[in-house]
């Protein structure tokens, strides 16, 4: 069973929110598979406490555009989650993101392609 549409959705929004903060090395895990109660982890990183701060407020207004507001947010200085529900934003520094690998925890899910990354890099291959 693949996310269900809206999530997608919801999750491409986050993604454009996180780039326009200058959001890095976005990746999107498709965990519809999995039995759990998320269907998607977006995972953003940010230089300091506050950028990861400037991308999940921009993450949240953006959704709330959409209607969506998070069941919770919780954090330090070093790392934001963002609980959607189906869509789970996590928005943390490299340093706690390379220390809980969540990428490589959930390396067996599918990745979501994410629409901004794609015109970013285009973007900065035309600049190049």
């Amino acid at each position: 069973m693949a996310p269900r549409k809206s999530t997608v959705e919801h999750t491409q929004i986050a993604a454009r929110a996180a780039i326009e903060k200058l959001g890095t090395d976005l990746v999107a895990i498709d965990l519809s598979e999995q039995m759990l109660l998320s269907e998607v982890f977006l995972l953003i990183s940010g230089q300091n406490e506050r950028q990861i701060d400037a991308i999940a407020d921009e993450v949240e207004k953006q959704l709330s555009l959409e209607g969506e507001k998070p069941l919770r947010r919780e954090g330090s200085e070093h790392w934001i989650l963002l609980d959607y529900e189906d869509l789970v934003v996590h928005v943390q520094t490299e340093e706690v993101r390379s220390y809980y690998m969540l990428d490589r925890l959930w390396n067996d899910c599918p990745n979501i392609p994410l629409e901004a990354v794609k015109a970013r890099d285009a973007f900065e291959k035309g600049k190049a």
